[in-house]
């Protein structure tokens, strides 16, 4: 991806980067290390195999990921996250944090409709 090609706005260029489901899902997993195509697509269940391919495929394009082919029979790929794709570990862990913390007001809100 271009310089030129990116929004003005800084939240709207990291939603380009990683607004899609599967691409935030794919970090996730990649930020506890390496993983092979298989893995990805077992962790991230319910994506296809040509929805895994053409987000690992931007993402790599956008420097996120890095792909390592190795000369074996059968193939061995792995996918690894950039300095840059882990850079974004500190967006994912507020994701994760206030997942955490609106999941706990929906649960006060249920006990105070219960009362």
């Amino acid at each position: 991806m271009e310089l030129k090609e990116l929004p003005k706005c800084p939240v709207e260029t990291t939603l380009a980067l990683i607004g899609e489901k599967w691409k935030i899902l794919i970090i996730r997993d990649l930020l506890n290390g390496t993983k092979r195509f298989g893995e990805l697509k077992k962790v991230c269940s319910g994506i296809s195999q040509k929805v895994l391919t053409t987000n690992l495929r931007s993402m790599e394009d956008a420097g996120l990921v890095t792909r390592t082919v190795f000369p074996q029979v059968p193939p061995r790929v792995e996918y690894t996250l950039t300095d840059v794709g882990y850079s974004l570990a500190p967006v994912l862990n507020a994701m994760a944090s206030w997942g955490t913390d609106y999941k706990t007001f929906l649960k006060l809100l249920e006990k105070q409709k219960n009362k």
